[in-house]
């Protein structure tokens, strides 16, 4: 339930604080006061896009704050927690929005505040669907659409029935996807056939060479050294001469190891007289060890280094064969073994593809069935739910004014299911025991549909299977449009007998209707030179109420006549609460 509203610099409206009660609240003013931007703030802090064109001239910004109380468990109080936002400890909840006046500059951006915390304007939103329910002038147009009567008719219908549409929308959006599935692969048949057979070119390719991993890294090192062989023999040769010399050299010193062998005897000798000779004796000794190790293992690679024009023929042969399958399908031998494994699969996900077909048309079918039951289902529990739709908005109706008239709740079946089940569903109207049922989108007049349009409203928030669980409070911008006389008198108890059980705000600018709430409150306006310079909100009881219902009456706040009919309004109001 909304306890106040606090409106800065939004239209005409410079400062404005609204208290809310439980019970009917009527709003009302003379034409231009401001009575919009009441509701404009109101949209705001119920996630509305804001205009910054609704900026107070000469103000930097509007400021629209709102407080609710939300009792601990509820869903508005758990998505508000989730979004951050901090609880009063009474269970208060605070909502802000700013908006940022346009400037040259700037485009005028708009913020949202939830319990202290910044958040998405779309927070908001969503818990205004939990918060209140706003009808409007533009809410008759929409009743007269085929698709809000659906809409209203499942509200109607109960928690059971929306559980049933759940589970059909869910099927519903399956079956989409499965179909279109289905004709992707049934129009690219011919583009995957042609895929398949470049995947099979491409792995007998693959699968003929049968390249092993590593196998061109090993090719490319024993290529080199092939085609090196001679350079390779003399430098290894060479150095074998150098570290153990000729064989048939008289001095041994002339080799690397034979000085290496002289230097330590040398050093043998002195180091029987100073340890420290001894010492660089054992690491000379180490290094002709070293020496010889080296000398046997040039030994033994040039023994195995042998020049083989054959092999060297094969192994560019092979490597020509790798180079060909790396051009195509990787860089390396690697990447062509991984496109092969990715191939292969992609070729029998592909290869199967009339079986995927098939599977996915039996799936279908069985989603069709069980679409087709749903929607029996859900076409049952609304023809049900229909029937009292209408004998209690028929009841409501009399109590409107329209005694005799009947509304008329027709489901048929469609053509074919839809997202929405199997069902047509229309609202007709019979004003009177004599007039034929005309559909609401065609036969009623303007009055009629906001009657109805309160009726059904009615009818919503008292149902015991949907009212627990509707909004709280209730707004209705003008609904009473095209009312008056007894029907606006009959309008105005209507709305004080619902807001017995939920906070209502009502605007509108009839005396009949705002003679039955429990609180009034006039949006005035003050003038310079005739000019609207500033509105502000302001309660009425008493003589102010009287000559604000006179006004209403006969655009006379002084007139006699209009103020003792504004004193019989206030006092069937009152024995109606």
């Amino acid at each position: 339930m909304f306890e106040e509203i606090t409106i800065s610099d939004l239209g005409v409206i410079t400062s404005a604080q609204i208290r809310l009660h439980p019970g009917l609240t009527v709003l009302t003013g003379e034409t231009g006061a401001g009575k919009t931007m009441v509701l404009t703030g109101l949209n705001l802090l119920l996630g509305g896009k804001a205009d910054p064109a609704t900026v107070r001239t000469g103000a930097g910004s509007a400021v629209v704050e709102g407080r609710v109380v939300v009792p601990e468990g509820s869903p508005v109080r758990a998505r508000a927690e989730e979004a951050g936002a901090s609880v009063d400890d009474d269970g208060g909840l605070v909502l802000l929005r700013t908006v940022a006046a346009a400037t040259d500059g700037s485009p005028g951006r708009s913020r949202a505040h939830l319990g202290g915390r910044s958040v998405p304007q779309a927070v908001l939103g969503e818990l205004a669907e939990q918060l209140i329910t706003v009808h409007g002038q533009q809410d008759q147009a929409r009743l007269r659409s085929p698709a809000h009567q659906r809409e209203a008719l499942d509200e109607f219908a109960g928690a059971a029935h929306a559980g049933l549409l759940a589970e059909y929308r869910d099927a519903w959006g399956e079956r989409a996807r499965l179909q279109a599935t289905i004709d992707d692969l049934t129009a690219r048949r011919q583009d995957l056939a042609r895929e398949a057979e470049l995947l099979r070119l491409g792995l007998a390719e693959v699968e003929r060479v049968d390249p092993q991993p590593g196998e061109d890294v090993e090719l490319g090192r024993e290529i080199e050294r092939l085609e090196h062989a001679e350079d390779l023999r003399s430098a290894a040769s060479g150095a074998h001469t150098a570290l153990v010399g000729d064989e048939d050299a008289v001095d041994d010193t002339a080799s690397a190891a034979g000085a290496v062998e002289h230097a330590r005897r040398l050093l043998d000798q002195g180091g029987a007289h100073d340890p420290r000779l001894a010492e660089l004796r054992d690491r000379v000794a180490e290094a002709g060890f070293l020496l010889a190790d080296a000398a046997l293992e040039l030994s033994s690679y040039l023994q195995d280094l042998q020049a083989d024009p054959l092999r060297l023929d094969a192994a560019q042969t092979r490597r020509a064969e790798l180079v060909s399958l790396t051009r195509s399908y990787g860089e390396d031998v690697e990447a062509v073994l991984r496109w092969a494994d990715a191939s292969g699969r992609r070729l029998l996900d592909i290869g199967d593809g009339d079986g995927k077909v098939g599977a996915l048309t039996a799936e279908r079918e069985a989603l069709d069935a069980r679409l087709a039951d749903l929607a029996a289902r859900i076409g049952a529990t609304r023809r049900e739910a229909g029937a009292r739709l209408a004998e209690t908005v028929s009841a409501e109706l009399a109590g409107l004014a329209m005694a005799g008239a009947r509304l008329e709740v027709r489901v048929e079946p469609a053509a074919e299911l839809g997202p929405h089940g199997g069902d047509l569903v229309e609202m007709l109207l019979r004003p009177h025991a004599e007039a034929p049922a005309r559909p609401l989108g065609k036969g009623a007049s303007g009055g009629e549909l906001s009657r109805v349009m309160l009726a059904l409203e009615v009818a919503l928030a008292t149902s015991p299977d949907q009212g627990e669980h509707r909004p709280g409070t209730f707004v209705f911008d003008e609904v009473d449009a095209g009312v008056g006389g007894r029907a606006a008198t009959e309008v105005g108890r209507r709305l004080a007998a619902l807001a017995r059980g939920s906070q209502v705000l009502v605007v509108t600018h009839l005396a009949q209707v705002a003679a039955f709430g429990d609180r009034h409150l006039v949006v005035t306006k003050s003038r310079d030179a005739d000019t609207i310079t500033a509105s502000g909100v302001r309660e009425v009881t008493g003589e102010d109420r009287v000559r604000e219902l006179a006004r209403m009456l006969s655009g006379q706040e002084e007139s006699g006549a209009a103020r003792a009919h504004a004193a019989e309004l206030l006092e069937l109001g009152s024995v109606a609460r």
